[in-house]
Parts: structure tokens; C-alpha cells; sequence
């Protein structure tokens, strides 16, 4: 009786948890949409449409949007590959539970809660390296792009200030430069961590980093520019399918400029679509005749690429027993072949121990 007991008490908690998860996500959701007058404003901007031609932007749009989550999930797994061989489905369920939670917390933080879910939780801190890793790869490539695109949209709209901008785009990417090379030699940073007063599980979660390649993480970088190039070009479509009229190495560079600037801003992404739609009338320059069109297209590529992919997280939520991928409902396994690389303690020794 203690026992059935028990587990409905998990039961309920599991469902109160997806409950409140649910019910805060339809409400941000909607927030964004209506409450805003975005959705209004979207409207207006179809209706002013020349003809039925620009459809087919808004169509290429949508086939590109699961492009743009599959490479994120095969970045992901092939970071988390060497300590767990996650299939492509579990995966991508925890990718999109990824985007349900990261809706509305800060800097996107909930990406990591979602992950958690999607594997054992004796591998939560394995899941949350590997997104660390593949978002600092994705980090990479959105930067060296914002930096080309900032400097172009700098000369191509703001001459004023070109030249301050150019000597901080030299040190931008010196500086950059610098962190590339850090990232392939990302072990490294196990070894310093060594020389630090930091926790014992802190320790423990860097020397993870000693597994990855070289080889590895340059396929994780591969996949962030094959990402960036896709909701780059997504971004770009819905500017065509609204009627921006502007140079195609105008409108890229904006784009570029557009995530850069809204990298910088650590908001939840609901809150940084405002940025977002304020960051794309400063990037693509003096169009004050299309602004409805530029932040019509900014709320469309927030619906395509976020809204739908938070829903179908939100289905995957559902499936999944919460508590149990927290660790509050832990199976012991015996024998298991890979155990040792579940142990985040593998191979650690404190200084003067064997």
C-alpha cells in the first residue's frame, strides 16, 4: 500500500510539473502573438502583398525549418556520442523539449532543463556539456558571421561610424581567433581547472572535456555553420516573402548583424524578439517605407523557428517522466558496459592521491 502509495504521489507531482510547464508556455505564447498586436501586424503586412509569387518564399521558409533542428540535434549527439549513444529520436525529443523550456527563462537556460530530460539521470551533467560545448561551436560561427555582416551594414549604412567600428572588428577578431583555438584544445581546460579552488564536481564535469577529439569538434562547428546558414536563410525568405526590397549582400549582412546584436542581449526569447525586431530596422538599414514588412518578418521567423518546433517539445514533455530524468526514480543497473563513462568521478584523482 506504501508503495502504490508512492508512486502516485510521482504521478502527481510528474503531472503538476508538465501542468504548470503546459499552461506557462501557451501563456507566453499567446502573450507574444496577441497580446503584443504582432499577429495584427502580421496580417497587415500579407494583406499589402504585391502578388501570390512571394508565397513561395514563405513555403522554402517552412521546408527549412526542420533542417534548421536537425542539425541542432546531430551536434548535440555528436557531442554526447562518447559518454552515451543517444538515439536521433530521444534526441530530438530533448531538443525541442529544449525550446519549450527555454521560451521563458533567461539566456535560454531552460535549453539545458529540456535535454536533462531526454537521458538517464545519471547522465544529466554528460547532456548539459555536450549543449554547453555545441552552443559555444554555434557561438562561433554566429560571431565570425555577425562580425563580416556588422562591418559591411557599417559601411553600407552608417559611414560615420565606420571607422571606429573597424579597428574594434580587428581586435573582434583577434580575439576571436584566440577562442577558436581554444576550442580545439578544449581539454585543456580540465588541466587548468586542476590549479583552481574549484568544487570537487566541478572538477569532475571538466575533465569530461578531455573526450572530446579534435576531429569531433570540428564536426560539431560543421553542423553550427550548416545551422546558421539554414535559419539565416530562413530569415531571408520571409524578408522576400513580406517584399523587403534590398541588395541580397545587404540583406545577409543585416541578418548577420541582426543575431549578432541579439546574441549580446541575455533575454528569454520571447522577450528578445522585441530586441530582435528593433536590432533588424537598425541592421537593414534606411527602409522606413518597409519597417511593417521587416518586423513582420522578424515575428515569422520567431512562429516558425520557435513557436511550432515549443509545441511539439511540449508533446514531448508529455511523454516523458520528469522526476524519473532528475534522478528522483533511479534504476540500478548492473553490469552495464559503459558505467564507467556515466561516472562524471572517471579517471579524477585530488592532487596526492592515487
Amino acid at each position: 500500500m506504501q508503495k502504490w502509495d508512492k508512486k502516485t504521489a510521482f504521478n502527481l507531482i510528474n503531472w503538476l510539473l508538465k501542468g504548470t510547464i503546459a499552461a506557462v508556455l501557451m501563456f507566453t505564447i499567446y502573450k507574444q502573438a496577441f497580446a503584443e498586436e504582432r499577429l495584427s501586424l502580421f496580417f497587415e503586412a500579407v494583406k499589402a502583398l504585391p502578388g501570390m509569387d512571394n508565397w513561395r518564399w514563405l513555403a522554402l521558409a517552412f521546408l527549412l525549418l526542420p533542417a534548421n533542428w536537425i542539425l541542432e540535434t546531430q551536434k548535440w549527439r555528436c557531442l554526447l556520442w562518447p559518454f552515451w549513444k543517444i538515439s536521433f529520436q530521444r534526441a530530438f525529443s530533448g531538443v525541442m523539449a529544449g525550446v519549450s523550456l527555454s521560451l521563458f527563462t533567461p539566456n535560454r537556460v531552460g535549453e539545458y532543463g529540456g535535454r536533462l530530460l531526454a537521458v538517464p539521470a545519471r547522465y544529466n551533467w554528460h547532456a548539459v556539456m555536450a549543449a554547453l560545448v555545441g552552443n559555444l561551436a554555434q557561438l562561433l560561427i554566429l560571431i565570425g558571421g555577425g562580425l563580416l555582416g556588422a562591418l559591411y551594414v557599417a559601411g553600407l549604412y552608417y559611414q560615420e561610424v565606420q571607422l571606429l567600428f573597424s579597428g574594434f572588428w580587428w581586435l573582434a577578431v583577434m580575439l576571436l581567433g584566440l577562442v577558436y583555438v581554444l576550442f580545439f584544445n578544449i581539454g585543456w581546460l580540465s588541466a587548468v581547472a586542476r590549479m583552481l579552488p574549484l568544487p570537487r564536481k566541478a572538477l569532475r564535469l571538466l575533465l569530461l572535456l578531455k573526450r572530446y577529439s579534435s576531429g569531433r569538434l570540428g564536426l560539431a562547428l560543421g553542423l553550427a555553420a550548416a545551422r546558421y546558414a539554414t535559419y539565416s536563410l530562413q530569415f531571408f525568405c520571409l524578408l522576400a516573402f513580406f517584399g523587403l526590397k534590398a541588395p541580397v549582400g545587404a540583406a545577409l549582412a543585416g541578418i548577420a548583424t541582426i543575431f549578432l546584436i541579439q546574441t549580446s542581449i541575455p533575454l528569454p526569447p520571447v522577450l528578445g524578439l522585441l530586441a530582435r525586431g528593433e536590432a533588424a530596422l537598425l541592421a537593414l538599414g534606411p527602409h522606413g517605407d518597409q519597417d511593417v514588412a521587416i518586423l513582420a518578418a522578424t515575428f515569422a521567423l520567431f512562429i516558425i523557428n520557435l513557436g511550432l518546433p515549443a509545441l511539439v517539445g511540449m508533446a514531448a514533455i508529455f511523454k516523458i517522466n520528469v522526476l524519473k530524468s532528475l534522478g528522483y526514480e533511479i534504476e540500478v543497473v548492473q553490469n552495464e558496459p559503459d558505467r564507467r563513462y556515466a561516472d562524471t568521478s572517471y579517471g579524477f584523482r585530488l592532487p596526492g592521491k592515487d
